[in-house]
């Protein structure tokens, strides 16, 4: 059986993310990539949108779920983006990758950035009783 995912990279949004004062006032470019493993039946079987996960929608929220609240570290951003991702119907496995191209570091980096991934409890086949 085959696995789909969808998987969205580098979405670009500007927010008020980070410990330190500037951070918190100025705001600065992050980067998010998202991938979702869907559930078994919810693969798109009939090629129409509407039987599947609509990735326009899943990025636009999750652009407005980082640019909506502020967090001091991008660890509890990217928990907060896999805990949607995982919500959404038909979404077995998910991940999030928050980078900060612009971190205040005293070396040189094209980013920094925290992954997190999570699996939907109660997953058919695991001891959870179905969806």
């Amino acid at each position: 059986m085959a696995v789909h995912k969808i998987i969205a990279r580098d979405i670009r949004v500007f927010a008020h993310h980070g410990v330190l004062p500037r951070e918190k006032r100025e705001g600065q470019e992050f980067l998010i990539d998202i991938e979702i493993e869907l559930d078994a039946g919810a693969e798109p079987e009939d090629d129409d949108l509407s039987s599947t996960i609509d990735y326009a929608v899943v990025v636009d929220e999750v652009a407005s779920l980082a640019t909506g609240e502020r967090y001091d570290l991008v660890e509890t951003l990217a928990s907060r983006i896999v805990d949607h991702l995982l919500s959404l119907g038909g979404v077995a496995r998910a991940g999030a990758t928050v980078k900060k191209p612009q971190a205040p570091l005293a070396v040189e980096v094209r980013w920094v950035g925290v992954t997190v991934t999570g699996e939907r409890e109660g997953r058919p086949g695991e001891g959870g009783g179905g969806r």
